[in-house]
């Protein structure tokens, strides 16, 4: 190989690129009890830590992207999950709050964090602690 900076074993950019397919793939198994995507689910932990919350602290808190976000949350909004409310003040400002339904499924989804923690018995917690930290810094370094 003429350039060995591009193998791509050497890459960290494709062994997160794999774990995230990997991991999304095993979401769908435990989501799909639930009727949720993997980016509704991270809607859904979101507006459980904090109902009523504006869609610019929910796409700050959850990093999805905003026209993917209109989208999700249409959808979500359309199954009964959430409604979008308009400010009074200011029609361009809206919150996003959880329907009963909604509140309702975080009971059914609290098994699914451990679930997905055991499809990776090689992993042990503190390495799982040390990842989380590792791409927090990477997180903060790609902002």
């Amino acid at each position: 190989m003429k350039h060995p900076q591009l193998k791509l074993d050497n890459q960290i950019c494709h062994r997160l690129y794999m774990a995230s397919n990997g991991l999304i793939r095993t979401y769908r198994e435990a989501l799909s009890e639930l009727g949720l995507t993997y980016p509704q689910y991270v809607v859904m932990m979101a507006l459980w830590e904090n109902d009523k919350i504006s869609i610019t602290e929910l796409l700050e808190k959850t990093a999805i992207d905003g026209s993917a976000m209109t989208q999700i949350l249409k959808k979500m909004s359309d199954k009964g999950l959430l409604n979008i409310v308009k400010y009074e003040h200011d029609k361009r400002k809206r919150t996003v709050e959880l329907q009963p339904y909604g509140h309702d499924m975080q009971s059914k989804a609290a098994t699914i964090p451990h679930t997905i923690r055991c499809q990776f018995p090689s992993l042990s917690d503190d390495e799982a602690q040390q990842m989380i930290t590792l791409l927090d810094k990477i997180i903060t370094d790609v902002r």
